[in-house]
């Protein structure tokens, strides 16, 4: 058995979820509200505070899933309580970021700004302009969105510039040396 797939879930007393005949879960709370179609081996059992998930067969296949439906079930019901947050860093002269509506604005050095359509549900601030905070309830957005921001310029070893998320610890080379 899945050592993650067989610990159940307890519900927060603020958070209500319902699993639907068609195998989907709703889970609303606080925050919002996020529903996810199971996969067609793995099904879902509320017994008061507890969500169980269970698998129909012990293929492979089937126990990878149930481990991931279990932690993707669990992540959503943190999300609509807590919410999820990415922290991210702007490095190098020049470099800045400004929210405008639903766009966020990167100058990065390039010969063109970057214009960044914000996916809905997902809300990034920006402070003393290099720094970014991305929140929103779905871990996965969030951490997509922050991965897709990195991508447009990741940071370079060299001099260190590029955007970075907060805390990550970069690995610094040595430039060639004249002889």
């Amino acid at each position: 058995m899945s050592r993650i797939g067989k610990k159940p879930i307890t519900i927060p007393p603020k958070v209500k979820v319902v699993v639907n005949g068609d195998s989907s879960v709703l889970v609303e709370g606080p925050k919002g509200k996020l529903e996810w179609k199971l996969p067609a081996s793995i099904s879902a059992k509320v017994d008061g505070e507890i969500l169980a998930v269970e698998r129909s067969s012990e293929q492979r296949e089937d126990k990878a899933l149930h481990g991931l439906s279990r932690s993707l079930l669990s992540n959503m019901i943190l999300g609509v309580t807590n919410g999820f947050k990415r922290n991210m860093e702007i490095h190098g002269v020049g470099f800045k970021a400004a929210v405008q509506g639903t766009l966020l604005n990167l100058s990065l050095g390039k010969s063109h700004p970057i214009h960044f359509n914000i996916p809905e549900g997902v809300k990034i601030t920006v402070t003393d302009n290099t720094k970014l905070s991305i929140e929103g309830i779905d871990n996965q957005v969030v951490g997509q969105c922050a991965a897709n921001i990195r991508a447009y310029y990741p940071p370079e070893p060299y001099k260190g510039k590029g955007v970075r998320f907060a805390g990550e610890q970069l690995r610094r080379k040595e430039g060639k040396t004249v002889q």
